[in-house]
């Protein structure tokens, strides 16, 4: 028997139970939405877990204990960090005295909608200094099937340890909801597909130490097409919707009511809604992940381009409904004031990224529009050198259009119908309300 087919069972044995007697010294790079919270769940599990962020600021307030994310209560964060079991830096050498490391980086797109790879690449340069043999290495951001194996690996693998033996490799998508108050990083089912399956199998042993389900896959291809189906299914569906709503419009249907009356059918129909445009970390951009890479292997994705098609006209098809309800209370766009009710892409959270009212925002700025805002989980906004600060809701008194964006539930609905003019509502948040002055999408 070689030298290497003794050194492999001994070298997954040994990280195998690190794992189960939970003295593995975990790692989590990026601790943004994604790292931070499941830095939290291991340590709680009992781990000592080092976060490694770029951002001095956020290895600052983490080691404060002092939580920037919304899903992590400062209440759970500083007694972790007080124990010892959690602390954050910002340098990657500490990866010496790791034995797994989990990759939660951006993977934004361009803006020709291609992925920007940048963030996982520096990532995996930075691991590769401080390889080691007996290293877990997952990486969470969403991409394109065959990242882990062809990007990923090629990296770590010019150490000369081989994958599935010296050093074990996998995939497993984050499927963090931000805002859900039922499913979070410790319920939520974890997926995980390794290079090999050694690599699986530890990967599968690793997450079962800290959240309740995980569910192996065979490869870490078809753990990175897991998160692609699942928001391309989101985007395309959510599409149909929009498309619907477009069609009900031009009829002079109530699409509200025709979701809610199909969504009693107790089989073959789930109900997804309209609204203003998509936003969020995930769905207006993983599905363009897997259409780019199916044009690499000359597929045309053509529900992912019409959906994305549909989807992004929301907020153009929203700057027509203002201009007309305005239109029918005898006020041009220019000049008029329009107040948005919330800018965060979802209800209830603080990020904002690509959300529909930024887009909305500059859209009605530049048909002349006196823009503001509320939102109180937002409070300010930078739009291509415009600065906005949030303002109270009794701003939209004063305003000759008011806009509900993004449904929070801590806004007064009642008291804004008393108090607005002219409602253009997007989300069916007044549902139930009887009024001349709202306008449904």
């Amino acid at each position: 028997m070689s030298e290497a087919q003794i050194a492999t069972p001994v070298i997954a044995d040994l990280l195998s139970e690190k794992i189960r007697s939970r003295t593995a010294r975990v790692g989590v790079v990026g601790l943004g939405y994604v790292g931070l919270p499941l830095a939290v769940e291991f340590a709680r599990a009992g781990f000592d877990v080092t976060g490694i962020d770029v951002s001095e600021g956020k290895t600052e307030r983490l080691n404060l204990g002092d939580s920037y994310v919304g899903d992590v209560p400062s209440s759970t964060l500083r007694p972790l960090v007080e124990s010892g079991k959690l602390r954050g830096t910002t340098d990657f050498s500490v990866i010496r005295e790791l034995d797994t490391i989990n990759i939660c980086v951006p993977t934004p797109l361009r803006k020709t909608k291609d992925p920007d790879m940048s963030f996982i690449v520096s990532a995996c340069q930075e691991i590769a200094q401080h390889f080691h043999p007996g290293l877990l290495v997952i990486l969470e951001s969403t991409t394109y099937p065959g990242t882990t194996d062809d990007l990923v690996l090629p990296m770590l693998a010019k150490s000369g340890l081989k994958v599935g033996q010296d050093f074990f490799l996998c995939f497993s998508p984050e499927r963090v909801d931000p805002g859900n108050p039922n499913f979070q990083t410790i319920n939520i089912p974890k997926v995980v597909g390794g290079c090999t399956a050694a690599c699986t199998e530890i990967g599968r042993l690793f997450y079962s130490q800290a959240l309740e389900h995980v569910v192996p896959v065979s490869s870490t291809q078809v753990a990175e097409m897991v998160k692609l189906l699942e928001n391309t299914f989101r985007m395309i569906n959510i599409g149909l919707a929009n498309e619907i709503a477009l069609m009900c419009d031009r009829m002079g249907i109530n699409v509200w009511e025709v979701i809610d009356a199909a969504a009693t059918k107790p089989f073959g129909f789930m109900p997804f809604y309209p609204g203003p445009g998509l936003g969020g970390h995930c769905i207006p951009i993983d599905p363009f992940y897997l259409s780019w890479k199916t044009k690499q292997a000359g597929i045309e994705a053509r529900f992912i381009e019409l959906a994305g098609y549909i989807n992004g006209q929301m907020p153009h098809f929203v700057l027509s409904k203002v201009q007309n309800a305005l239109n029918d209370v005898g006020k041009p766009i220019k000049g008029s004031r329009v107040h948005v009710m919330g800018v965060a892409y979802k209800r209830n959270i603080e990020d904002v990224r690509e959300s529909p009212a930024l887009d909305l925002l500059l859209l009605l700025q530049q048909r002349g529009a006196t823009i503001s805002f509320s939102d109180p989980h937002v409070p300010s906004l930078k739009l291509d050198g415009l600065d906005l600060t949030a303002q109270p809701e009794e701003a939209a008194e004063w305003a000759d259009c008011v806009v509900i964006v993004t449904d929070h539930a801590a806004f007064d609905y009642p008291a804004l119908v008393k108090r607005a003019p002219l409602i253009v509502d997007t989300r069916n948040a007044l549902k139930g309300f009887a009024s001349q002055n709202i306008v449904r999408l």
